[in-house]
Order: C-alpha cells, then structure tokens, then sequence
C-alpha cells in the first residue's frame, strides 16, 4: 500500500464489486494513516462525498464520515450529508463495519454541537441504530449516548421508539458494562418524565438488578427513583429480588429516600418535613420533581387505605385520616379519583361517602389483545431459550460442569442446565459510575 491517498480509496471504493472484499481492504490499512487519509480531500481539492452515491458507496461513505467526524482538525462533513445518510444507508453494507458505525453515533452529538444545533443530533442517531440493528431488541453502544441525548436535551417522546423494544440481545461492538446500566437508568428518566410509571420503573429495576460484583452508583440513583416512582404509582415501595445485590439496599437505607418511603403515605406535613430536612439532598440528586409529586399523591393512597378498612366514611372523618383541613378539598379529591376510575364510590348529600368494588372494565378485544401478547412473549423466550443453549458460552460451561461431575449418570448439573428453562442476562462484571443528567423540571407534574 506505498503512496496510498484518496484517490485510490475511492477509485477502490467505487469499483469493488464486493462489500466484504472493500471492508477488508480499508479495515486493514494501518489505522493512524488510514484515518488521516480519510478525512482529507481529492488531489483536485474535491470533496469526496460529493463524488460518492451514498447508498451505493455507503460502506465508502460510512469510513470517511467516521474519520472526518473523529479526526482532530478535519474539515467536519455538512450536516445534511450526514442526517441524509443516516436516513438512507444501505443496511447490509454497513453492518460489516460496525465499530465505524459506532465510532460515527458516538461523535454525531458532538458534531450538532459544531454546528450550534446539539438536538438536531436525535433523529439521525435514532434513525442509524434502528436501521443498523438487525433487531429492535438489540442493545448497542449507541443506546446510551442516544437517551443521555434525549434525557439532557429534555426530549423524553423522542426516544420512544427505540424504548418501547424490551432488550433481548447485544452487540459487543465497544460495548461495556455500564452501558446497559445507563441505558435502563436513562430510560427509566426518560419514561417518569413522561409519567408512564409501569415502565419507568421496569427500567429502573433492570438498572438496579443488573449482575456485578460491587453495586454501581448508577444502580444506586436507579434505586432511588425506583423507590419513589413505586410510591407515586403504587403507593408504597416492593422488596428487591434476591438476585439484587444485598449491598444496594444497605447503602439505600442510609439515605433519607428510605426514611421518606418508610413514612409514606403519612400525612404531608410528616413528608414535607422529611423532605425540608434533607433538601439538598434531594437537590443534588434532581429527584425534588419526583418527590413533590409522591407528595401530592399521598392523600390518594392514604384514602385508598381507608377503603380496605370502612363501607362507608363521612368527609369530616376522611379529612381528619388523610390529614387535609379542608372538606371541600376532600370532596374535590374524591370526585377526581371517581373520575379517573381509580375509586368507586357515591357521595350522599349529606356528605357521607360510600365506597363499592369497581365494576369490572376489561373488554373482550383488551383480553385478545393481551392473550396475543403473551404468545409473543412466549416465542420471544423459546427462542431465547434455543439461542442460549447453541451459544459457546453455554456449551463450554455445560462441558465444564460435565467435567466436574464426573460425566457421568443421571442428575447431574449438566442435566439440571438442560432442562432448565434459559434467559439471557444483561450485563457482565462490576463497574463504576454514577451522574443525573435530567433537568428537575422534568419531572415536575
């Protein structure tokens, strides 16, 4: 490859009849020289990616764009180039480069900012990991830095449709631990700010349960907004599994979050009070948004308490358990949460309140709608099942344990692996880290 330049390169790239053959090419050129090659121009002073298709050439374009994006002091590619790209690349080419692909996402926030416009950054990075990934339940580097994007520039809806895809798989391409951490963690954000608590907290508790040998920090903050969305959504808090690590809940319950879940739902003077000593605290932490809304719901919950205790209650008496000094503000209260169909009950005009079971609400079409997806979710993990149990990892710990045993008989663990039904587990190893990078408003009701 003597006085290589880019003309060759793209006289290579433009007349090679194979992906895989190009790929190989520009991948082996000794790096450091291939990346200055790269984001440099034609002998003629052209541009190249006036020259190259982007569809046809996209593995082309894919290298120099990456380079040009990455490289110190290279001319940055126009901004259009790069969101026309993103939308319109040719799939199978690109995906025998997947670390420039990477290399590309991670700069592409960086390279918005260049031009003054960081959030226009969202769209092409959501556009190049759904159109990059075989499946939309797989997990890449990209994930992360696309919902860090989203959460910090407070464009919660924006991400989505790439959160409304339950992770099953992962590229290892510059993957690391703490990108699975900060990716539930920051969607978890993403999802209370968008007050859809059921999956809020399912991305919190995916955070909070990864695997490791020591508790991040990130899974801490998790736990932390887990426990307070639970309190909003549900009303009080749920144990751990006992996969957690046992660490997590002892470091939690030194926090004022665990004295502030222990009170709940006692009267709000009792939680302000919590909240007012330990303030800056909840700060720091930009969790004020959550907590004053746990707050403005504790008179609901509290309610709902009474109502496993009384048939009937009158207001006076309701006001003086959920500690409210107005009647009036009861019965507004009451008259919302019959609304919204949270309570079923019927208010006399003497101001005696009689609660009832709700009737029931689920609809023939809601039950086809769920039996569906449950067979979904079925064939999601049969096929797990069946991926797991091919994989290298799988068969080198079965024979290994195959070894241990003996090999021999019946019972043995490699026939309690075998017959057990497997999961994929995201995660890996311990690691560190830590950040909120959600704006309080956020989370403001």
């Amino acid at each position: 490859m003597d006085h290589l330049d880019l003309d060759t390169i793209i006289a290579q790239i433009t007349s090679s009849p194979n992906t895989r053959i190009l790929n190989d090419f520009l991948k082996n050129i000794q790096p450091d020289t291939r990346e200055v090659i790269l984001a440099s121009t034609l002998s003629s002073g052209q541009d190249p990616l006036n020259i190259l298709d982007l569809r046809a050439n996209s593995l082309g374009v894919l290298y120099i764009l990456s380079a040009r994006i990455s490289v110190h002091g290279a001319v940055p590619p126009p901004w259009q180039v790069v969101d026309n790209f993103c939308q319109n690349f040719d799939q199978n080419q690109v995906r025998y480069a997947p670390e420039r692909v990477i290399l590309l996402g991670k700069n592409l926030s960086r390279l918005a900012a260049h031009y003054n416009n960081q959030i226009a950054a969202i769209l092409p990075l959501r556009s190049l990991i759904q159109r990059f990934v075989p499946d939309p339940s797989c997990l890449t580097a990209l994930h992360p830095q696309f919902l860090l994007l989203c959460v910090s520039s407070r464009r919660f809806a924006d991400a989505l449709p790439i959160l409304t895809h339950p992770i099953t798989s992962i590229d290892s391409t510059d993957m690391h631990y703490t990108d699975n951490l900060v990716y539930h963690y920051t969607g978890g954000i993403a999802l209370a700010a968008l007050k859809r608590w059921s999956a809020a907290e399912e991305f919190f508790d995916i955070c909070v349960t990864a695997p490791g040998l020591v508790a991040s920090a990130i899974q801490l903050e998790a736990l932390k907004k887990m426990r307070l969305v639970q309190l909003i959504a549900k009303g009080k808090t749920e144990p751990l599994p006992k996969y957690a690590l046992p660490n997590l809940t002892r470091l939690f319950k030194n926090t004022p979050y665990n004295t502030f879940a222990n009170a709940y739902p006692s009267d709000v003077g009792t939680l302000r009070d919590i909240v007012k000593k330990d303030r800056q605290v909840f700060v720091t932490d930009k969790n004020v948004g959550l907590i004053n809304q746990a707050i403005d719901r504790a008179p609901r919950w509290a309610l709902k308490r009474l109502i496993g205790t009384y048939v009937t209650l009158n207001l006076t008496d309701i006001a003086r358990q959920v500690k409210i000094d107005s009647v009036d503000h009861v019965r507004e209260m009451l008259l919302n949460m019959i609304e919204s169909n949270e309570i079923s009950a019927q208010i006399s005009a003497n101001g005696t309140v009689t609660f009832s079971d709700p009737p029931p609400t689920i609809t023939k079409t809601q039950v086809d709608a769920l039996l569906r997806q449950v067979q979904v979710q079925s064939s999601l993990l049969t096929k797990l099942d069946l991926d797991v149990g091919k994989s290298r990892e799988f068969l080198a710990k079965a024979v290994k344990l195959r070894e241990d045993f003996g090999g021999g008989g019946g019972n043995t663990a490699e026939d309690f692996l075998l017959g057990s039904s497997m999961g994929a587990v995201v995660g890996g190893s311990g690691g560190e880290g830590g950040g909120v990078w959600v704006e309080e408003a956020g989370f403001t009701s």
